[in-house]
């Protein structure tokens, strides 16, 4: 699980920022929402939302982490010895010629660990990586620039590894292509760390949201895997529950020239008409996404991974998110502890609109506004105490605790 993610000049973010997804202290003590996982003397979030004006750097947030797993995991073998590092720092000022930090504390198979980096345009500056099995803290390696310090806990050939290890590519990720498995869980965490709904960055995820051959094959993949119901009956709940009118899909090889060319994916509508079904390009934008949106979420639930969302409401009805929230919030059907961190305007999730309560704890929500120089300013909700009988949705709309559009005297009128 993930403790907390760090990030410093990279995009909007100019300061250093923290998100953390450690549990509040008091609260309900029959909410089952916070889960208190061995290896560590806190509870943690299974859900955090990002609140905040268009523009006020809520994607660039997830986009940072995003960036940090590409960087583990493509910096060894894709980051050319003669290419700049892409770590697109803050665009004015003195941004271009400062380093970004990146670091997360992360929960793996109940041992904490702590694993950053510092990088330039050109290269590495720093990198550490700490480790915290049965609670007591060991240092496994430290990097100050073509410097390495090795800890007496970190087995294997890591002087071998330093050799090989280039100016501009991530120690850890040169590890990993040498076999040095005592690595491998940290590396795993990264490897659980999906994306969707943005940039281009999805289409470097284990899985693309969009593409509907990945889809086809990840049905492949965890069938029979889990004791679980199969990665179908998940999916048709999620359609289900939407009340699409949808009972079946089902996935079509198209074959050209002897050879899979891509799959097609139909629907099953509620009908006494064995025809009554309809391929995916044909159903409404709003079916559409929520297909694209269910396989990634249920691939997160199933590996205990992390799924970054942008915008988790896009073409979805409001009931939708809330039950997409409340899934992972609930550790029966998140028995993997997953996390979903996402960027959301719906403010239903805040309130009680539709009923019940909350599906978003006050902890469990972040928020996001410009500063007088442009930069990016995270802080939570927490922050403001707000009573426990408040109206957070009406809070939030009306600007009570920061993070919303200031429109002015805006006007689609003609003048």
């Amino acid at each position: 699980m993930l403790i907390e993610f760090r990030v410093e000049n990279y995009r909007s973010l100019r300061e250093e920022q923290v998100l953390s997804l450690e549990a509040g202290r008091g609260g309900d003590a029959n909410d089952v929402r916070p889960r208190h996982v061995e290896g560590v003397n806190l509870d943690l979030l299974p859900v955090v939302a990002l609140y905040g004006a268009n523009a006020s750097g809520k994607t660039n947030l997830l986009n940072a982490l995003a960036f940090m797993r590409n960087a583990v995991f493509y910096s060894a073998n894709q980051w050319q010895p003669d290419q700049k590092i892409p770590r697109e720092p803050f665009a004015w000022g003195t941004g271009g010629s400062q380093p970004s930090l990146f670091e997360v504390v992360i929960l793996m198979d109940s041992i904490r660990y702590q694993y950053g980096f510092l990088l330039s345009d050109e290269s590495v500056l720093e990198e550490w990586l700490y480790a915290w099995p049965h609670g007591k803290k060991q240092t496994w390696f430290e990097r100050d620039g073509a410097e390495f310090k090795f800890g007496a806990n970190l087995k294997g050939d890591n002087k071998i590894v330093e050799g090989v290890t280039r100016s501009n590519a991530l120690y850890l990720s040169t590890a990993i292509q040498f076999k040095q498995l005592q690595l491998n869980p940290v590396f795993e965490w990264f490897r659980k760390v999906t994306t969707l709904n943005f940039g281009e960055l999805v289409a470097q995820s284990d899985v693309d949201a969009s593409n509907y051959s990945a889809i086809a094959r990840l049905f492949e993949q965890v069938q029979g895997r889990y004791p679980e119901p199969t990665l179908k009956d998940r999916f048709m709940t999620i359609l289900q529950k939407a009340d699409l009118g949808i009972v079946d899909v089902r996935v079509e090889r198209e074959i050209r020239d002897r050879q899979i060319d891509g799959f097609q994916f139909f629907l099953k509508h509620q009908s006494n008409e064995d025809s009554a079904w309809l391929p995916l390009s044909e159903e409404s934008k709003g079916t559409q996404s929520l297909f694209r949106a269910a396989v990634p979420l249920l691939r997160a639930i199933l590996t205990g991974g992390v799924l970054l969302c942008d915008e988790l409401e896009s073409s979805l009805h409001p009931v939708m998110a809330q039950t997409i929230v409340r899934q992972f919030n609930d550790p029966l059907t998140n028995p993997r502890n997953a996390q979903l961190i996402f960027t959301t305007h719906d403010t239903n999730l805040l309130g009680t609109t539709l009923g019940d309560e909350p599906a978003l704890r006050r902890d469990q929500v972040w928020l996001t506004e410009k500063n007088a120089e442009g930069a990016t300013v995270l802080y939570p909700l927490t922050d403001f105490k707000p009573r426990k009988q408040e109206n957070l949705e009406r809070g939030y709309i009306q600007g009570r605790y920061g993070a919303v559009p200031f429109l002015g005297e805006f006007s689609l009128a003609a003048e």
